[in-house]
């Protein structure tokens, strides 16, 4: 399996010359000229992981890739074809088996409407938690896309997250928010608690490939 971070929150995951795009959102350059794409996706609604105008780029060069998400997104994604996925599913498109977890974004401030949000497991061997601290119970995590930044989480509940969840890697994700000063530190963090439980940690920046 190839991991290929881009900005923010986005992955692109490849597998057998087929691919997956992960949450492909504002925060994000323009995802042009990606082919082979046969699923895309979307763990909640916010603007940040999804955008109309990225959808419809992927789209236009991939019609047959599959987009979902759950009920939230398909709500939020009027006019775009998704199919609707829960916790403790698993999906079988393209190559790719994405089990399902979690069910709700993590909390923002009380103020603020908590949303549909799942984390999910690709192919047995990479999980990305969404805007979540979902740990996947029964799992043994090969790699873990773990966030780094968001007005949702702070850094110990970040290590906390990493250290319950034990992968044998890490990478950081959702990380757009941060100044570079503010990755570095968070990079520190997240790779001290991994290796502390026996796992690698990769400081991925955008384009960056992984190989798993």
């Amino acid at each position: 399996m190839r991991i290929t971070k881009l900005e923010h929150a986005a992955l692109v995951v490849e597998e057998g010359g087929r691919r997956l795009v992960v949450d492909p959102g504002g925060l994000v350059n323009p995802v042009l000229g990606l082919r082979d794409v046969q699923a895309i996706v979307i763990t909640h609604e916010h603007a940040d992981h999804w955008t109309p105008e990225q959808l419809r780029r992927i789209l236009g060069d991939n019609a047959k890739a599959v987009v979902l998400g759950p009920e939230g997104v398909a709500k939020a994604a009027e006019g775009f074809d998704v199919q609707v996925v829960h916790p403790g599913e698993t999906v079988q498109v393209g190559g790719f088996a994405l089990r399902f977890f979690g069910g709700r974004h993590a909390v923002i401030h009380q103020s603020i409407p908590v949303v549909d949000n799942v984390g999910v497991l690709i192919n047995d061997r990479l999980y990305y938690p969404g805007d979540s601290f979902t740990v996947p119970e029964g799992v043994e995590v090969d790699t873990l896309a773990a966030p780094a930044g968001a007005p949702w989480l702070k850094i110990s509940e970040a290590m906390d997250f990493v250290t319950a969840v034990k992968p044998k890697r890490a990478f950081p994700t959702h990380y757009g928010v941060l100044s570079a000063a503010g990755k570095q530190l968070s990079d520190a963090r997240l790779k001290d608690v991994t290796e502390a439980a026996g796992g690698e940690y990769h400081a991925l920046e955008p384009e960056d490939v992984l190989d798993i």
